[in-house]
């Protein structure tokens, strides 16, 4: 039996926003090593020390994300800032006695925005790129544990998972996605086909459906 088509979704205007303070800057962080603090907006996001902000902006994949989501659907939120204080304290992000981090904890996330934003968050810890896929819906957006290697499809990656990526379109060959810690042209609004996804995909993920959507 021929295999049903996915219908084509497409958000054109969710907001890209990268983890550190502007889009042009990725590629002299993640190739040059350069200095966040370097780049005058990081202010932007709401942090005052550059020791908290450089420790916390190659992390926060998962809030950046989220900020792109509630500003499409004009939900008010404080800022990145403020929300990982937040995330903190609800155990979203998990200190670690080496110093290291663990985060974003899924079902915690689940609940926080469920309690703070209203919005239904399904977590999917074994799912399938397709299948996250297609619950994209005109009101439903998803975020997907991929390899941050996945900035750069057409190289050989190590490994999958250890970042997140915001789905927000999909037709029957692949997605579109906002990567944060991307760089042009797999940045905004890139797109890659379910195969090469695969490649980078942890089989993990979580969907969010704005307030008041079944």
């Amino acid at each position: 039996m021929k295999q049903e088509s996915m219908p084509v979704l497409r958000h054109f205007d969710v907001p890209y926003y990268t983890q550190w303070g502007s889009p042009e800057w990725v590629r002299a962080i993640v190739e040059d090593n350069a200095d966040p603090c370097d780049d005058p907006a990081w202010s932007r996001t709401g942090f005052t020390e550059p020791a908290r902000y450089r420790f916390w902006a190659k992390r926060l994949c998962g809030l950046t994300c989220l900020e792109s989501a509630l500003d499409f659907w004009g939900i008010e939120h404080a800022s990145r800032a403020a929300l990982l204080d937040e995330a903190l304290r609800r155990g979203v992000y998990r200190m670690r006695n080496d110093g290291g981090v663990d985060g974003l904890i899924y079902r915690a996330f689940a609940q926080w925005m469920a309690e703070a934003f209203g919005l239904r968050a399904e977590v999917l810890p074994e799912a399938g790129i397709e299948e996250i896929a297609s619950r994209l819906d005109a009101d439903t957006l998803a975020i997907v544990s991929v390899s941050p290697e996945i900035r750069y499809p057409d190289r050989p990656n190590e490994t999958r998972g250890g970042h997140l990526i915001l789905l927000h379109g999909r037709d029957d060959r692949g997605v579109w996605f906002h990567n944060p810690s991307g760089v042009a042209p797999y940045q905004a609004d890139a797109y890659l086909p379910f195969d090469t996804m695969k490649r980078f995909y942890a089989g993990r993920g979580l969907t969010l459906t704005r307030p008041g959507q079944a």
